[in-house]
């Protein structure tokens, strides 16, 4: 090597020692302020860069931190089964979301979140005008969302478990023959049974009748004797909270629990089957499993703790953060404390449901954020141990200048992480 090449490698060498000698006087040995500004961007990049956030992630799950208790009590004893509901869905595979929709639970707003608010490599096709949206699988022919705003009201108007777990197999292998057999996860929304029953009536107050559902169970809708209808006429328009509550054949008490529970159990809506009180069991029992098994569901109470356990349950990410709406119909009627306890005497069963389900969803939404913030402490600890060691790297080269070259060398040609084993190797 002639004397010119020397000098030209020579030179960028003594430009390194000088930036290094410079960095020891800026960052003596034993300073803070140079290492925590490194952990700090590095802290910076990794919450950016995870899984877990994203700019709409961060603000909600700070207003998440607020109303969460270091521990919640609980009246049942749930399982980590019982609490862990993360499923592998797959949208490009054969799994598809059932979305059981009870009506006044707030149903309408999430089925709008699960066909417009979504991050989908292909979003849900929702044209102008059109009630419906076309909730394709990337690159395929083939639905992987069951619901009133993607598939209709296939399996008849507000369909419940009974009716959607006997149809919806059978419906979508009509619309879509396959040769591989679908996974179905259900999904289902829950309100306070008070507010959704006052929700109810303004709405049969209005006009609505619901009169098209079938109702099937066992292969039939119920006669007429089985199931009477409370008012003549096309409607019940401006019907009181009073005559409201003196049907006795009112589908809208204990709604929750009918539509969630197996209705064969109790020969459906055939009441001469068996005793009132062994029915209601039945009913409740029932409904409390299926809801326990299904892969998710959210209270109308709680839209935000709503949005994080379901993106939590099935890796699913919304594009913008749900709204607590508290000024509704049902919130705005002046009720006694008699009026209201009659109310919870009509649904003594959803009461029972409710405060089940309420009690699970917390625990379950507590499991998760523990379980998640010791995912994110992890992650933390190792960033730290990596810049201990990159600070012990740095302090050892710096006394052992005329290894450092050397040492620059192979963090160049091989990288940082090949690089600490072969020095820990040459340490020794």
């Amino acid at each position: 090597m002639d004397d010119r090449s020397s000098k030209l490698i020579l030179v960028p060498i003594l430009a390194v020692l000088f930036v290094m000698i410079g960095y020891q006087y800026i960052c003596p040995a034993g300073s803070n302020s140079c290492h925590f500004k490194t952990e700090e961007k590095l802290r910076g990049v990794s919450l950016l860069s995870s899984s877990y956030q994203d700019s709409d992630d961060f603000y909600r799950d700070q207003d998440l931190e607020d109303d969460s208790p270091a521990k919640l009590p609980s009246k049942f004893n749930f399982t980590e089964r019982d609490l862990d509901r993360h499923v592998e869905f797959n949208i490009k595979g054969d799994d598809v979301i059932v979305f059981l929709h009870i009506q006044k639970t707030g149903g309408t707003t999430f089925g709008r979140h699960l066909v417009r608010n979504i991050r989908l490599e292909q979003p849900c096709d929702c044209k102008p005008g059109q009630k419906k949206c076309t909730c394709h699988r990337p690159g395929k022919e083939e639905s992987w969302l069951f619901s009133r705003f993607s598939t209709g009201w296939s399996c008849g108007l507000h369909a419940d478990w009974t009716e959607l777990t006997n149809c919806v197999p059978v419906i979508m292998d009509k619309k879509e023959a396959q040769r591989n057999k679908r996974n179905f996860y259900y999904i289902t929304m829950l309100r306070d049974p008070v507010s959704r029953y006052l929700s109810e009536w303004k709405h049969v107050q209005r006009g609505a009748t619901w009169k098209t559902a079938l109702h099937m169970c066992d292969g039939r809708s119920p006669t007429q004797d089985e199931l009477p209808t409370c008012y003549s006429g096309d409607d019940w328009s401006g019907v009181t909270l009073t005559e409201f509550m003196n049907c006795p054949s009112n589908l809208a008490n204990n709604r929750q629990v009918r539509m969630l529970a197996d209705l064969s159990l109790v020969g459906c809506y055939n009441l001469s089957s068996m005793n009132e009180s062994q029915r209601n069991q039945i009913l409740l029992g029932s409904a409390m499993s299926n809801l326990k098994n299904m892969a998710f569901y959210g209270l109308t109470e709680f839209q935000r703790k709503t949005q994080y356990l379901f993106e939590r349950t099935f890796s699913l990410r919304f594009i913008s953060a749900f709204t607590q709406i508290n000024s509704t119909r049902a919130a705005n009627v002046d009720l006694s404390e008699l009026v209201r306890r009659r109310i919870e005497e009509l649904n003594f069963l959803d009461v029972q449901l409710y405060e089940y389900a309420k009690d699970l969803f917390l625990q379950r939404f507590q499991f998760t954020r523990q379980r998640e913030h010791q995912e994110v402490r992890l992650k933390r600890r190792e960033e730290r141990r990596w810049l201990r060691e990159e600070h012990i790297s740095t302090e050892s080269c710096r006394r052992r200048t005329d290894g450092c070259m050397s040492h620059i060398h192979i963090i160049l040609k091989i990288g940082k992480n090949d690089f600490q084993k072969i020095y820990r190797a040459e340490s020794k």
